[in-house]
């Protein structure tokens, strides 16, 4: 299973483009959850703008579908500056990054999504740029070639990663605002869902939210798609609002259940109890025995399964824990399978 079958992946799909511009909040008042984060967002930011100084370099780090991009946009806007957009592997050649670089205005926003997938040479560029506003360049080839560096105008990285694990040293010192994202909870999620359903005049009831709300995998781009599909099943059901139960229907028949667990996390957990008396075991093992890519797993699977406590991470591999048994309707080392 890909992402793109996947509705409970955090990452971006291509039906979500469009939507998501619509639903994304534009100021640090409107964004919900993640309340630590906008309040300090919030004091660097009028700090910067007293003095009359572009803000310091953010690294926005966590999970897919949390709001990394809209907080970009957000911290642009609050800080009255132009953004400008671009991710790790679309600047492949240094000389890309020097474009870029060149043409900024003052005081922009220079957002680099998935910054963890930039190449060492661009990397290489970036640092005296980040750290001193100054771009070296190396003229010609061989014997003749000489570097100059050039003064340029004072601008703010926001990078974003999902793995800041392959993050090097050298770049991540060179951010002075590092916040982590972390997985909304079901109040969280309900607020959003309510002003989501008010944008796109989609009547929501509060249980009606509330069980897409525990469905939804912490995740506020994976509320807003459920929410959007969950329409579909109540138009065919001839229903005038999204309620408890057509909320419950319209998920069942997508097989997301009540832990927001679909049939690849499913196989994933039950893969390690059948075949592997519930772990440990290595990730290349355990993403062959389902089929899986090893990127998907560890990305897309892991890490709300962590998060929910159904899987623990050890130095010898990955083991189901006994919640994940639960989830599984299964009994752990001892007693077998049961009908849940």
């Amino acid at each position: 299973m890909s992402d793109s079958e996947r509705l409970v992946t955090g990452l971006p799909l291509p039906e979500d483009a469009e939507v998501e511009r619509s639903l994304r909040p534009k100021r640090l008042e409107e964004f919900i959850g993640q309340e630590h984060i906008c309040e300090n967002l919030a004091v660097f930011i009028s700090a910067a703008r007293e003095r009359g100084e572009a803000l310091d370099h953010v690294l926005l780090k966590g999970p897919p579908g949390l709001g990394k991009t809209t907080l970009a946009y957000i911290i642009a806007a609050e800080m009255g500056a132009p953004i400008r957009v671009t991710s790790g592997p679309a600047v492949e050649r240094p000389g890309d990054l020097a474009a870029i670089l060149t043409n900024l205005e003052p005081a922009t926003i220079l957002f680099i999504d998935e910054i963890h997938r930039l190449s060492r040479p661009v990397e290489e560029i970036l640092y005296p740029a980040m750290e001193d506003f100054k771009l070296d360049i190396v003229i010609g080839k061989g014997p003749a070639a000489h570097s100059i560096r050039l003064a340029l105008t004072p601008f703010t990285v926001v990078g974003a990663t999902t793995r800041a694990g392959l993050l090097t040293g050298p770049l991540r010192d060179r951010f002075g605002i590092i916040h982590t994202f972390e997985f909304y909870d079901a109040e969280a999620l309900v607020t959003i869902l309510h002003r989501s359903s008010r944008i796109l005049g989609i009547p929501l009831d509060q249980r009606g939210a509330e069980e897409i709300a525990k469905r939804s995998r912490g995740t506020p781009r994976i509320a807003n798609r459920l929410l959007r599909r969950t329409r579909d099943f109540c138009q065919h059901l001839g229903e005038d609002a999204i309620t408890e139960r057509v909320a419950a229907y319209a998920l069942q028949r997508l097989d997301i259940d009540g832990r927001g667990l679909d049939r690849l996390d499913r196989a994933v957990l039950l893969a390690i109890v059948e075949k592997f008396g519930g772990g440990p075991v290595g990730l290349d093992t355990l993403a062959a025995s389902v089929g899986e890519d090893v990127g998907t797993i560890e990305e897309v699977c892991e890490p709300f399964l962590l998060q929910a406590g159904l899987l623990q991470r050890t130095p010898r591999g990955r083991v189901v824990t006994q919640h994940g048994y639960e989830a599984l309707g299964a009994k752990p080392p001892g007693g077998g399978l049961f009908d849940g």
